[in-house]
């Protein structure tokens, strides 16, 4: 598909060139001679040229190891771009241009100092491919001067190259001067920083800290667990004894005291005594008896002294009857036995809390150490990154400062200009580039011309334009130039009888053609009466009717052809008839119709357009004209119509609807595109019966296909129906 659309490409600007080579021949003669006149006057130039090779890192920079960040090509851009294209650019650079000029002191043709501009039109600064080497070049009419700009350029841009390096370490040390306090003060900040947070949260190793931590978290729980145990094992024991004794630790520990208090245990004694001899008495006195009385009187005064001792001794009245302060031997045992297991008690409560409390606290520190190890890394980091700042920019420094003495360069000459001895202007190359630039130019030329002329050029693009049925191609014929007889004029229009006067031309060949292809056209109804019409003048509507009716009279057939054209009336000329009574008379009724038609030939009558009315559209939309076209397709056997171009009238489409159809003639050159998309769209808005096109004046050199062809072929006989006599008309 893209090889079909070259091809149709190449075959489109090859027939360009073809329809427009005068003036393209014009055009490269006049630019050829133009250029070879302007070489002969120029002056021969002269080209210098001199080489410098780049190297990645200067070579006393790799050797010292001290800046070689300096002198180092590299891209900036990206990794696609090419430092040299780089160095390239600083060559052609304005101030090493102009120190180039200054230096030689270069003028131009008119004495005046030569400009920037000028002397880089001059100038060629190109990569080596594949190597690390720029070619200088400039070229002069002077030899001398040339190689000399070449080799000043060159020590101009070595300075430069040198100077810029130096500037560019000088620079750097002058910064790296400035920030180094800044940079030592920040790593004061952060090692202060640091040591405060260590201080502050008692930080000497955070990972010893922390295996410390678990070792004694896991000796805490132990002994915890432990404590638990035996906190356990004296509870059940204490519980079981006061089961037995049936009172608490404290009232064991009351009892306890009280058993061993001899003032207590005294008074019990006493109150023993007498609680038997009141007992005694009672058997035998009364209780209102006066021993009765003093001796209850007695009891209760020892139950006072009792309480009053024992709350000496315990501090609070809390043991009221008397049999429960003595206690026996196994009693005491028990109970000091409580008392023991409630002091071991409380000291185990004690422990466990205080471990607890500890692996608590431990814990907590130990929680705490991820956030505080997190906390000192950030600050160590900080303080790493403050330190190595400042000691790049030490180094820095102290590298600057060497780099700024050294000699910096990462190019060198290879080659120097040399003065040279042929000129670069070969006659051959002269005559290939005039050629080549009179050869665009006639291309441009070939170019505007298309582009300026809107009309159509091809019959192919008459066909995709129109895209009606194309029924003949007749090629255009060169007219003679001198006149044989006296109206020059009348001679000029009757050499348009082209199947008349050469019947065995190319042009009769392709009328055959035409009228073959009529015949064919409709099979089912016989063509009787066409309007041949174009979309503008000039493009030889009326050339085709004239000639088309004499293709069609050598069929021994009766052929009308009526000029209809009422506005610029032609085929008079062409016949070389008179024009005073024609079919504009015939319609008014001035003229009979056996005087108005005239026989020019055998089998072709002519009926001329006649006086030019005012109004020709009325008479030709009149019920007159359809009734003498009805008569007219009765009494011959084919009528052809010539009717004005539609962009002058609408009389063609007036016509064609009294007609059988329409043939639309398109000729190349003459008629654009726009002019004939609007006669199409009146044949179509008028509904037209388009018969199809006919393509005149078709040059063959200009074509992509050939349309026609050069024989006796589709030779055959029109239809042979006759028609009936019922008038007496011209030819009946």
């Amino acid at each position: 598909m893209k090889t079909q659309e070259s091809s149709g490409n190449f075959d489109s600007y090859w027939q360009a060139i073809k329809r427009r080579w005068p003036a393209a021949l014009s055009v490269f003669v006049c630019v050829f001679i133009i250029l070879q006149i302007a070489t002969f006057f120029k002056k021969p130039y002269y080209l210098a040229e001199g080489k410098l090779k780049f190297q990645r890192t200067n070579t006393t920079s790799s050797l010292t190891g001290v800046g070689t960040e300096i002198g180092k090509l590299e891209p900036l851009v990206s990794d696609k771009s090419n430092p040299l294209n780089t160095e390239a650019e600083v060559i052609r650079s304005i101030p090493i241009v102009k120190a180039t000029i200054n230096q030689l002191n270069l003028k131009d043709n008119k004495n005046l100092p030569l400009t920037t501009k000028q002397f880089l039109l001059d100038l060629t600064v190109k990569e080596t491919k594949g190597a690390d080497i720029l070619s200088i070049a400039y070229k002069d009419t002077n030899p001398e001067i040339a190689a000399q700009v070449v080799n000043t350029l060159i020590e101009v841009y070595l300075e430069y190259n040198i100077s810029g390096h130096r500037t560019q370490a000088a620079t750097a040390r002058k910064f790296i001067e400035k920030q180094l306090p800044n940079a030592e003060l920040v790593v004061r900040q952060a090692e202060a920083e640091l040591a405060v947070f260590k201080e502050k949260n008692k930080i000497v190793s955070l990972q010893e800290e922390a295996n410390k931590s678990l070792e004694l978290l896991t000796a805490l729980q132990q002994q915890i667990s432990e404590a638990q145990s035996r906190f356990a094992d004296n509870e059940a024991q204490s519980q079981e004894i006061k089961k037995q004794l049936k009172m608490n630790s404290q009232q064991a520990i009351i009892m306890t005291s009280l058993s061993q208090t001899s003032g207590v245990q005294d008074i019990l004694k006493e109150i023993q005594q007498l609680e038997s001899q009141l007992a005694a008495r009672r058997t035998v006195l009364q209780d209102d008896h006066p021993e009765i009385v003093n001796l209850i009187y007695k009891l209760e005064s020892l139950n006072e002294l009792l309480q009053r001792r024992i709350k000496n001794v315990v501090g609070k009245n809390l043991i009221q009857p008397e049999n429960n302060l003595q206690l026996g031997e196994l009693e005491q045992q028990l109970s000091a036995r409580l008392v023991d297991l409630e002091s071991t008690r409380l000291g185990l409560a004690s422990q466990i809390t205080t471990l607890s409390n500890l692996q608590a606290a431990y814990k907590q520190r130990l929680n705490n150490l991820p956030r505080l190890e997190q906390q000192q890394r950030q600050l160590e980091r900080k303080v790493q990154a403050a330190q190595s700042t400042y000691s790049l920019l030490l180094q820095k420094l102290q590298e600057s400062r060497i780099a700024e003495n050294q000699s910096l360069g990462n190019a060198s000459v290879i080659s120097q200009a040399e003065v040279p001895e042929e000129s670069i202007s070969s006659p051959m190359f002269l005559y290939l580039s005039t050629g080549l630039l009179s050869s665009l130019a006639a291309l441009g030329i070939v170019y505007l011309l298309e582009k300026i002329d809107k009309s159509i050029k091809t019959t192919e693009q008459a066909k995709e334009l129109l895209n009606f049925t194309l029924l003949g191609v007749i090629p255009a014929f060169n007219k003679p130039k001198k006149s044989l007889r006296g109206n020059e004029e009348m001679e000029l229009y009757s050499q348009r009888l082209i199947v008349r006067d050469a019947p065995r031309s190319a042009i009769n060949e392709a009328y055959r053609m035409l009228r073959a292809n009529l015949k064919f056209l409709s099979a089912d109804k016989e063509l009787k009466v066409i309007v041949i019409t174009s979309s503008v003048p000039k493009e030889g509507k009326s050339t085709v009717a004239a000639n088309l009716a004499i293709t069609m009279a050598q069929m021994e057939r009766k052929i009308l052809l009526v000029d209809a054209d009422m506005r610029r009336p032609v085929q008079h000329k062409i016949w070389e008839l008179m024009n005073n009574e024609g079919l504009s008379n015939l319609i008014v009724g001035q003229v009979e119709i056996n005087t108005a038609i005239k026989q020019v030939m055998d089998n072709l009558y002519v009926l001329t357009c006649g006086v030019i009315p005012p109004n020709p559209g009325s008479l030709l939309d009149s019920k007159k004209m359809a009734a003498l076209i009805q008569t007219f397709s009765v009494y011959y056997d084919f009528v052809i119509i010539d009717a004005p171009s539609l962009n002058v009238a609408a009389d063609a489409a007036t016509l064609g609807q009294m007609a059988d159809g329409v043939l639309f003639v398109v000729r190349p050159g003459v008629v654009d595109c726009v002019s004939a998309i609007i006669a199409k769209e009146l044949l179509e808005k008028s509904g037209q019966n388009v018969l199809g096109q006919v393509v005149n004046g078709v040059v063959p050199q200009h074509e992509r296909y050939s349309y026609y062809y050069s024989n006796e072929e589709n030779n055959e006989d029109f239809t042979t129906q006759k028609s009936p006599a019922r008038l007496q008309l011209p030819g009946s």
